[in-house]
């Protein structure tokens, strides 16, 4: 158990205390190196806007955030998996599509994420957005320096917030890029910080350290598919966010994990054989909850063989398929490890962030790639430019 938020357990596999030793050290010198990135996850962390920022625009019910990858899937995350507590509604921009309808007779905020303040489809989506109002307001997290966001921001009187240069989108979550929006929606932004308790944890650093090694021995013997085997709905997009993250600090030079997310139990019926019988090139993630309450089925209907089912809720099955697929699992020798959620909080949300980027940072390091740049994302993005002129 990281806390009293989550029971956490490992990949099974011989302890090997050479490695292990090898791992501390680097992660020992990676909160020195990566100190800057991740000062966003301390409870100290200095933001660029102020709390009357957030007490201005507290009045809005509706909020547009646009956005691509790292600038809105965190908040997306936040959004779903803690939905229960929030009253507030978000439109999310996140692709461009033109079925969206962006026209509202409410006054509506508008709060357009973009690093470099540059972003082809964050500017087309925020584009469309102002042509169908009129009063909405504005507010721009982007980089200090000048680009079309912030030319466009000085031009509609807009709050421009800085996106710290410092801070690669995908690692931005407890940063400005999430924790702005989260404040709007009423939640408590320093209940997310865990990076202190955690590195103070000897239990977790053990479990992060076996984890990290374990998942690089599956990179080296050929096993390169991380597939999120996720029985709550409510993660989904969490899951998108560490897609992300996964995908884009560690793919490059011929090397890399396939993050897959897969919606169980759903996927019981179509891919669950491929999982069990087909290649040996996976390791899984299950990730369930234990407490949520779920509609509970009627006694007056069933009978037979699905009389085990009186009394139960939708919970209870969910929670059964899980365990009976980990005990097929653990009997075929497939490797897995699980995340079961005890509180669903802003804690627990903010644990399993910087667990998933200091587990990818880790292997960056181990793998030996560099975490935090995407040189290849910029040639799709050449490439467009050149076929719109």
């Amino acid at each position: 158990m990281f806390s009293k938020n989550i029971i956490f357990k490992n990949f099974l596999q011989k302890k090997n205390k050479k490695v292990k030793k090898k791992i501390e050290n680097i992660l020992k010198k990676e909160l020195v190196v990566s100190h800057s990135l991740l000062k966003s996850f301390d409870k100290n962390y200095k933001y660029s806007f102020r709390k009357d920022t957030i007490g201005k625009f507290k009045k809005y019910d509706t909020i547009n955030l646009v956005g691509m990858g790292g600038s809105i899937l965190g908040t997306e995350a936040i959004y779903d998996f803690l939905k229960f507590k929030i009253k507030k509604k978000i439109n999310f921009y996140n692709n461009l599509d033109s079925k969206i309808n962006f026209k509202s007779k409410r006054n509506i905020l508008n709060l357009i994420v973009s690093k470099s303040g540059n972003t082809l489809e964050t500017v087309s989506n925020l584009n469309v957005i102002l042509n169908s109002q009129k009063k909405n307001k504005n507010i721009l997290i982007t980089e200090k320096k000048s680009s079309f966001l912030t030319k466009l921001g000085n031009k509609l009187k807009a709050d421009i917030i800085e996106h710290k240069n410092y801070i690669g989108g995908r690692y931005s979550v407890l940063s400005e890029v999430g924790m702005l929006p989260a404040e709007l929606l009423g939640l408590n932004e320093r209940k997310f910080k865990r990076l202190n308790y955690l590195i103070k944890n000897k239990y977790f650093l053990n479990q992060l350290v076996y984890n990290v090694n374990f998942i690089f021995n599956c990179i080296s013997r050929g096993k390169k598919n991380s597939v999120i085997l996720n029985y709550d709905e409510r993660s989904n997009n969490l899951f998108k966010w560490y897609q992300q993250l996964t995908a884009e600090s560690l793919g490059k030079d011929n090397k890399g994990i396939f993050p897959i997310i897969s919606s169980m139990p759903k996927d019981n019926h179509s891919l669950l054989q491929l999982y069990l019988d087909g290649p040996k090139n996976n390791f899984f993630t299950f990730f369930g909850t234990l407490n949520d309450k779920t509609n509970k089925l009627s006694n007056k209907n069933l009978f037979d063989k699905f009389s085990i089912l009186k009394n139960k809720n939708l919970s209870q099955i969910i929670k059964a398929q899980r365990h009976a697929t980990q005990t097929v699992f653990k009997r075929k020798k497939i490797p897995f490890r699980s995340f079961e959620i005890l509180s669903r909080n802003e804690e627990t949300i903010g644990e399993l962030f910087t667990f998933f980027v200091l587990e990818t940072i880790l292997l960056g390091r181990l793998m030996k790639v560099n975490p935090y740049d995407q040189p290849s994302v910029e040639l799709i993005k050449t490439e467009t430019s050149k076929l719109l002129v």
